[in-house]
């Protein structure tokens, strides 16, 4: 029977309740680690994921930071109002963390129903023994968030300290429980830098100090990207047709030294995104590279961005020729970094250009990132390992077990 690629049926599978890890393990790196290569899937303890990848091996890891995103409001009846900040409804993150003023962001609002005055107002007494004044005022409402503007009493403190004073970290909606103390170490990465998302990603959860050593070890290459994940990765596919579903847009960013290394060796390098966030970031600075070849989208002064469906309808070039591209954007704006935004969606029949392996943990079903790992490996393999995981005890989802996939048979080099 043919498969029909686009219908999200094809991406769902029986996920029992009880397989969805609430609780991280005692030690990250004692996961388990499904490896599948070359049509086989062996077991394996994620301590000996450097076993399992060529010396030529780059890492890539994404060094986002989950910010405590929920904010609680009383309001004078005693009705309990929840804020969900999603992202900065202008500027980017790394701009918004550091404002010491008023900030504007896409926020989700529960209860929302009993919020009926104009502002709402949270007032504290900080450790140093000052009064804080925090609120929040309703600017706008779209279809599926709310417009909302933070602003606080203290102009010397960040709306990142705001974060880390008043907010709460915000697991994934699957988890029936509330956010422990716990949670605010473990549901980060080890690497974790800058602050912007409200989702961990996820598959780095796993990586420890002594991992690190291991791969240092053999010699095999890690480097950072920063795509900051926003609540749209667990917004179910709604629709019957993937080709329907409407993909939220993430902030990415890549340093130069990384861009450079692409265009120098990339082709020579075995790269493997930690996370299907990295995956996309490489593959969105890939096709953002092909978009930049157009001079009038470099002329516009915006923020580049790459749509959902671009990377179905650009002309394709070489990896060198891409990153050469992005490297000539980047010395005509006199910068190091180089700030995008995607909503790339991959699905099957998307090419990969960048990536040759991935590492990543198991997902919902019905889900864009399954979605995304049928397209890497294919829908029959994907379906053979979700049963095989199912069947061998594997842990789900965020604080769930690993796997180590590669894509199409490659030569590999583990000397």
């Amino acid at each position: 029977m043919k498969i029909d690629i686009d219908n999200i049926e094809t991406y769902n599978y029986d996920l029992p309740l009880e397989r969805i890890a609430e609780y991280p393990l005692a030690l990250r790196d004692q996961s388990k680690l499904l490896v599948y290569k070359d049509e086989t899937i062996n077991d394996r303890l994620f301590t000996s994921i450097v076993d399992h990848l060529p010396s030529n091996a780059i890492l890539v890891f994404n060094n986002t930071r989950v910010v405590q995103a929920r904010f609680l409001f009383q309001t004078p009846t005693g009705a309990t109002v929840e804020i969900f900040s999603l992202e900065p409804a202008e500027g980017g993150p790394a701009e918004s963390m550091s404002s010491k003023g008023p900030v504007v962001w896409k926020c989700f609002v529960g209860n929302a129903k009993r919020w009926k005055q104009p502002l709402l107002e949270r007032n504290v007494i900080l450790p140093t023994g000052e009064a804080l004044t925090f609120l929040a005022k309703q600017v706008d409402k779209k279809d599926d968030y709310y417009i909302i503007e933070f602003s606080w009493s203290l102009a010397h403190i960040t709306f990142s300290e705001i974060f880390a004073l008043l907010g709460d970290l915000p697991l994934p909606p699957y988890m029936k429980r509330k956010t422990e103390e716990s949670d605010k170490l473990r549901y980060q990465t080890i690497y974790a830098k800058h602050e912007g998302s409200v989702a961990a990603p996820t598959a780095g959860l796993h990586f420890t100090e002594q991992v690190f050593e291991a791969l240092d070890l053999k010699g095999i290459e890690r480097k950072e990207v920063t795509l900051h994940v926003g609540a749209g990765t667990f917004k179910p596919v709604k629709t019957d047709s993937i080709k329907d579903h409407s993909m939220h847009s993430e902030h990415i960013s890549v340093s130069k030294e990384i861009i450079d290394s692409l265009y120098k060796d990339g082709s020579s390098k075995f790269v493997v995104p930690v996370g299907t966030t990295s995956m996309r970031t490489l593959e969105s600075l890939y096709w953002l590279g092909c978009k930049l070849t157009d001079d009038s989208v470099q002329s516009i002064g915006l923020m580049p961005e790459l749509n959902q469906w671009d990377a179905y309808s650009l002309t394709p070039l070489s990896l060198e020729d891409s990153m050469k591209n992005v490297l000539a954007y980047l010395s005509k704006k006199n910068s190091t970094v180089f700030l995008a935004k995607t909503s790339l969606l991959i699905k099957p029949g998307y090419t990969f250009k960048v990536c040759k392996a991935l590492i990543t943990n198991f997902h919902q079903p019905k889900s864009t990132l399954l979605c995304l790992v049928a397209s890497f490996i294919g829908i029959e393999p994907m379906k053979k390992i979700y049963d095989h995981a199912l069947a061998s005890d594997y842990r789900f989802l965020s604080y769930g077990d690993s796997s180590l996939l590669f894509g199409k048979k490659v030569e590999l080099d583990f000397a």
